[in-house]
């Protein structure tokens, strides 16, 4: 019947791994973390699907736009029917109930149909 490994390295220093500066640190499993991933541990990495590198891209000119939807102009409205919404685009979502004068920057194309459905005026400023 074989020894078992327990017994077979029990008052040995090294337990079958060569001198007592080998299996030292992480030197010998080649690195900490997810070290060597482009190198050494590549295959390792692709086996565990790590996306490497940089994905993407930045836009860095990219303008913010505030939206108002149709819906919300109602609650804007004061008595002569005017709204001025400076640099805002106005999108379609939602129903307009009276006439108003709405003066914005851009407006999509359901915005202004409903606009001008309710009897309104669409100003582009």
């Amino acid at each position: 019947m074989p020894k078992n490994k327990l017994k077979k390295f029990r008052g040995s220093r090294t337990c079958g791994g060569g001198t007592h500066k080998n299996r030292r640190g992480a030197g010998s499993r080649g690195g900490h973390g997810n070290a060597g991933g482009c190198k050494h541990h590549f295959q390792r990495v692709m086996m565990r699907g790590r996306a490497m590198g940089k994905h993407g891209f930045y836009k860095h000119n990219a303008k913010e736009v505030d939206v108002v939807n149709v819906g919300e102009l109602d609650a804007m409205t004061v008595e002569d029917g005017r709204i001025d919404l400076g640099r805002m685009k106005v999108l379609g979502r939602g129903k307009l109930t009276r006439p108003v004068s709405v003066s914005a920057a851009s407006f999509s194309a359901a915005a202004r149909e409903k606009i001008e459905e309710a009897g309104g005026e669409v100003v582009v400023s």
